[in-house]
């Protein structure tokens, strides 16, 4: 019954041209593509959390009810650019937040930054939801003034948010990574034409990655993962027999162990990461690992130091961003780098192997 409701509803929102261009059984193809997508996932804690409360606050809608969408759209007369009403809950990402006059005439989109970005076509409107909550901006915001080596009570973790791949995309652009001075950034990707916007590299009802398209250029891998254009040593391992993911896995990780080591050296508690709210948390143990018991908000990491919170803010930017090697590989490689390399200021590291690109 809800699938034809849904589909009843799909045949209402798209235009007459999308209807007469695919046809009763093509518009049944993408509608089932779409529900088994993320957007159309009925049972996904991005449209359920806020059910007991029966309704989404205002500062989720935007993304996590399509009522919430339609009303930044200004579709309906509402505020273009504002959510000013709750969303209503149990409102998936569904084929109205798309497929409207206001939607299709989207062309800019403003980031956490405060940058506007305009020119976007077609991606504007996935990159509303899909550009984080936070920047280099707000990170800085929060450590200045403070001594880079000394705990502060008033710093708490800040976390990105969920898929930010279209600030990462844009790079230096948006500023999505803490950004440290001194330094340049890569800017947006800038792939080749044809393969440089969001649906032409993922399918706009099922969002799964066409990768048949990179694949016919970069002959003689078996996937994605196994792609790279440069092939410098930037993890300093040795071993560049991998993609340009291999990279960034390792410069990750060497990350999160320079992260425990000042923690423990410098802001003088044990930290460990869990990939989930709210991330970082007190270690006990010392070990990294800690048991379920433990990962909860009350046991979350209270330490901070200016220098420790820049780190690990970026090591959130490459983990919330599993896409980045595509998205904007040299962009996750500069700020890895340079999170390492800050750190090696205040402990010992060896990053005498490790390259910038």
């Amino acid at each position: 019954m809800r699938l034809l409701v849904i589909s009843l509803l799909a045949l209402l929102a798209f235009p007459a041209t999308a209807l007469r261009a695919e046809g009763p059984e093509g518009l049944e193809r993408l509608i089932a593509a779409w529900l088994e997508s993320p957007h159309g996932n009925y049972n996904s804690p991005s449209f359920t959390y806020w059910n007991e409360q029966g309704q989404v606050p205002e500062s989720c809608a935007m993304c996590h009810s399509e009522t919430g969408f339609l009303d930044f759209l200004g579709v309906g007369g509402s505020t273009v650019g504002v959510v000013d009403h709750p969303g209503t809950i149990n409102t998936v990402i569904g084929c109205a937040s798309c497929h409207t006059a206001e939607a299709h005439a989207l062309d800019a989109v403003t980031f956490p930054s405060g940058v506007e970005v305009a020119g976007l076509g077609s991606s504007a409107t996935c990159m509303v939801c899909h550009q984080g909550r936070q920047s280099s901006d707000h990170v800085e915001a929060r450590v200045a003034g403070k001594a880079e080596d000394e705990v502060s009570a008033d710093l708490a973790f800040v976390n990105i948010h969920y898929a930010a791949s279209a600030a990462t995309m844009l790079g230096a652009e948006a500023r999505p990574g803490y950004q440290y001075a001194g330094r340049s950034y890569a800017g947006r990707f800038m792939h080749v034409p044809g393969a440089d916007t969001c649906v032409a590299c993922h399918e706009p009802h099922s969002t799964q990655v066409e990768s048949d398209g990179c694949l016919a250029c970069h002959r003689g891998v078996e996937s994605l993962r196994d792609i790279r254009s440069q092939h410098q040593d930037f993890a300093g391992t040795g071993d560049r027999s991998g993609g340009i993911h291999a990279e960034i896995v390792a410069l990750h990780g060497q990350l999160l162990d320079a992260i425990r080591l000042y923690a423990a050296e410098v802001a003088g508690t044990p930290i460990a990461y869990v990939g989930r709210f709210p991330y970082f948390f007190a270690d006990p143990t010392g070990t990294g690992t800690l048991p379920t018991e433990l990962a909860t908000r009350d046991n979350r990491y209270q330490n901070w130091t200016p220098r420790l919170l820049k780190a690990a803010y970026n090591y959130q930017v490459v983990a919330k961003d599993p896409g980045g090697y595509v998205h904007n590989p040299r962009y996750m490689l500069q700020i890895l780098h340079d999170s390492l390399e800050n750190l090696a200021e205040a402990v010992t590291l060896d990053i005498s192997r490790i390259r910038r690109p």
